[in-house]
């Protein structure tokens, strides 16, 4: 009862799918992945910017009309 095996994992798998829909999934995973990685950069000191407005700014010393 306590372990997950493989048919078990396959029938969530193909729920998961039936419900959300393989786009949704994949959306979902993109940005589970981008906040993971942003949790990283936050912990090892490094500055992620908000907008790519400030990615812009960041690079460049003049702002753009």
């Amino acid at each position: 009862m306590g372990t997950v095996h493989l048919p078990e994992i396959l029938l969530i798998v193909v729920v998961l799918l039936l419900i959300f829909g393989v786009g949704r999934i994949s959306k979902i995973g993109g940005e589970l992945g981008s906040g993971i990685r942003a949790f990283k950069d936050g912990l090892n000191g490094k500055q992620v910017p908000d907008s790519p407005e400030e990615e812009n700014l960041e690079g460049d010393e003049k702002p753009q009309a």
